[in-house]
């Protein structure tokens, strides 16, 4: 392949590359978020990102199965998408195991999801998403319990109520308010103009008896950033109570963070058995925007790692040093290059590691060895015996 034909090193436009050091933020990002989720008692599932189109033609969005869907036909003639958002996946899975699971279920996932939209702040053409869902609840304790859920995981990345807003309304409630004078398609056809503000009507509601207790016990709960909002909608027509929305206070981030609700209809594209479910999807590039806008980034610190420089030894010499490390979980590099002693400790830095030792013929002999600290460039000198034990005593 001539220079001319070389192919570019740019990712598709709107994903993007996760270097190591990406890869620490999101890391711990998703730590915190499973911490929080399964300290609810939540249990985590996945599935494959390709499914049949027809599960969103069935009852996403008609805008992103329209104009938003990857979605080809494979080598069976299948028509087959990406998909796009983690619901109907996780209904067909319920509905699926519906004989074998023990209702209520707390389930999570933190899929990658792709939809084909304009790159702009906080969107992007794949990311990927907190799902967590309640399936097999007629209760609002479910609907407590999520948005619960939500509030707790922004205050655990040290967020103070000041920061966000919980909006929340009744889908069904607007729906039936609506029907008053249409039929359920045009009421439908009238909820997707009322989310995307193109809709001429203006439709109040009063807050119903059912968010009023909503509300209400969430405030005995100590979450006082909640309030009703007859406005909001939400696009998705499987959406049949409660909807929540969480919105950013900061207005240099004045925009919507993420969003759920409750759909009790939607396993029944699968069978005539209704499983209600309420849930909320968060997305990392949201959810990332919030954090740096309110300075709650943490510096992500590397993990402990220990590089062995070698020094006119063969890398084998360094072999016993790094498997007793090892084995006491401390995470251990050997020098397999023939770079000068300088040269090697630029290497571990660029390889993340935190501290190094130096092992040559001398140290070898005597059964001794400097570790310096890559950071403040300390050095303390150990005996080979109990090296592990000192070596995680330094990495504390």
């Amino acid at each position: 392949m001539t220079a001319k034909n070389k192919l570019g090193t740019e990712s598709y436009k709107g994903v993007r590359d996760f270097f190591p050091e990406d890869m620490r933020v999101r890391n711990y990002m998703f730590r915190t978020i499973r911490e929080t989720v399964e300290s609810f008692g939540f249990e985590e599932y996945d599935a494959s990102i390709l499914e049949p189109a027809e599960l969103y033609e069935s009852k996403t969005s008609q805008e992103i199965v329209n104009e938003q869907t990857y979605t080809f036909t494979d080598r069976g003639d299948r028509r087959v998408t990406l998909r796009p958002e983690m619901t109907p996946t996780v209904a067909r899975m319920v509905a699926s195991g519906r004989r074998e699971l023990g209702f209520p279920l707390r389930w999570y996932s933190i899929p990658n999801l792709f939809r084909y939209e304009r790159p702009q702040r906080g969107r992007l053409r794949e990311h990927y998403q907190l799902n967590a869902d309640i399936f097999g609840s007629n209760s609002i304790e479910a609907d407590i319990e999520i948005i619960s859920l939500a509030h707790k995981i922004l205050t655990n990345f040290g967020a103070q109520e000041s920061d966000f807003e919980i909006r929340i309304n009744n889908r069904g409630a607007l729906k039936n308010a609506l029907m008053q004078n249409m039929n359920d398609e045009e009421a439908e056809m009238e909820l997707s103009k009322m989310d995307k503000g193109n809709s001429e009507l203006s439709v109040k509601i009063e807050t119903s008896e059912e968010t009023r207790s909503i509300i209400e016990a969430l405030k005995e709960r100590g979450i006082s950033n909640v309030r009703f909002d007859q406005t909001l909608v939400r696009g998705f027509s499987y959406y049949t109570g409660t909807i929540l929305e969480v919105f950013d206070t900061n207005p240099d981030n004045n925009r919507s963070l993420f969003g759920g609700g409750r759909y009790d209809n939607l396993t029944t594209l699968f069978d005539d058995e209704q499983i209600p479910a309420v849930g909320f999807g968060m997305g990392d590039v949201t959810l990332r925007d919030f954090l740096e806008t309110h300075g709650l980034l943490p510096e992500i610190f590397r993990d402990p790692k220990v590089f062995i420089g070698t020094v006119d030894i063969k890398p084998k010499d360094a072999q016993d040093i790094a498997e007793n490390l090892r084995a006491n979980n401390i995470p251990a590099e050997i020098n397999i290059t023939d770079k000068k002693i300088g040269d090697q400790i630029k290497l571990a830095e660029k390889h993340a590691a935190t501290h190094m030792i130096v092992l040559g013929a001398e140290e070898l002999k005597n059964e001794k060895f400097t570790i310096k600290n890559l950071d403040t460039r300390e050095e303390q000198e150990f005996s080979f015996g109990a090296i592990s034990e000192q070596v995680a005593f330094i990495l504390k």
